[in-house]
């Protein structure tokens, strides 16, 4: 959308349902990406095969899922190496002796761990929903869907490409590879190796590898030509200097694009809602792409403007925030509720075209 004024995007925006700001300028009229983290978790167990068809059926563009490693290397579709929250594994009797104490991002764990199992053992387990407070209704799921591996993942995008008709993309993260390093697994290899070998070759290839390590996406860069997406979170140590135009200078050197936190992008503490800081802009300004994570419905991942009630768990005004994002001019927008990304895409590119339309 070429042309289009910070004045054309603020009465979009308001168009949309929120309240007048001076947002920045679309690039162009590519319409932003939609990410659905673990598949539609909202609906459905995250990072099964039916959060991720669920997902595809709702207008997801991407994929997401988080990769962890079996004893011999292969990668499984887990938001955890640790299992017993999203499997049935303590309940399985012939598994009762790996359990184990482990660290894992320097906090102890308890629990039964995937690189104790071969791929073969794992892909027996069935999944269960890990956050059984937020989201009651995928109870009646658990144990209903086996854990999936990355050939999996990466058919189910591709099946959904020929039931669609569209280009259905995956986004491949890679949980703690340091810490594989130093169990002698080299998951950056392997996640290389298996892309390559799926034939996900090149920068256009409908995938996006993403990590929290910079030295992992410097090492994936080395074996692969897939794009890169250093992901970062508000509260990191590093942050504040990662998102400085010398910092985002720094990551272009090993990464296309960003995925910030969206407390990143749209100030939570701000008196008036949406209050979009200028990390997109600056971003952009960089060379580098940005797609913003996680949106989820529930209160306590919303900002207090959009809370409603006082249960952590119970549901705020999410269809708000969307729209801020989507409006703020970033390139996608990761979220466990694919259908109302959706929709409010939809709204803010209708209301950008009326504006263009009228200038």
């Amino acid at each position: 959308m070429h042309g289009l004024t910070r004045r054309d995007l603020a009465l979009a925006a308001a168009a949309a349902g929120l309240t007048a700001t001076a947002f920045p300028a679309f690039a162009d009229d590519r319409q932003p990406a939609i990410i659905a983290e673990g598949g539609a978790a909202e609906e459905r167990i995250v990072d099964t095969r039916g959060a991720f068809e669920l997902a595809i059926q709702q207008g997801a563009d991407f994929l997401q899922a988080t990769l962890v490693a079996t004893k011999e290397g292969a990668l499984v579709a887990r938001r955890s190496a640790e299992l017993s929250e999203t499997t049935d594994v303590a309940t399985r009797p012939e598994f009762a002796g790996r359990r184990a104490t482990k660290t894992i991002a320097g906090q102890s764990v308890d629990g039964w761990f995937a690189e104790d199992f071969t791929l073969a053992e794992i892909v027996t387990l069935f999944a269960r929903e890990p956050e059984p407070a937020a989201h009651p209704q995928s109870l009646r799921l658990s144990g209903k869907e086996p854990v999936l591996s990355l050939p999996d993942v990466l058919q189910i995008a591709r099946d959904g490409c020929v039931r669609t008709g569209r280009t259905i993309g995956a986004c491949l993260r890679l949980a703690h590879p340091a810490r594989y390093t130093g169990l002698g697994l080299d998951v950056v290899g392997r996640l290389a190796d298996e892309l390559n070998a799926e034939g996900y070759v090149a920068p256009a290839a409908a995938v996006w590898v993403q990590g929290y390590e910079a030295d992992a996406l410097r090492a994936f860069g080395r074996l692969s030509h897939v794009r890169r997406m250093l992901m970062i979170d508000a509260g990191d140590a590093d942050t504040p200097a990662r998102t400085t135009t010398a910092g985002l200078g720094d990551i272009k050197a090993y990464a296309e694009a960003i995925g910030p936190d969206q407390a990143l992008l749209i100030d939570p503490t701000a008196a008036t809602f949406p209050a979009p800081t200028t990390l997109a802009l600056d971003a952009h300004n960089a060379g580098l792409g940005v797609f913003a994570h996680t949106v989820r419905a529930q209160n306590a991942a919303l900002p207090p403007a959009l809370r409603r009630g006082g249960n952590p768990n119970g549901r705020g005004d999410v269809g708000k925030l969307l729209v801020a994002l989507f409006a703020d001019r970033v390139d996608g927008v990761a979220t466990d509720l694919p259908g109302e990304a959706s929709r409010a895409r939809g709204q803010v590119m209708d209301a950008l075209r009326r504006a263009q339309s009228r200038s």
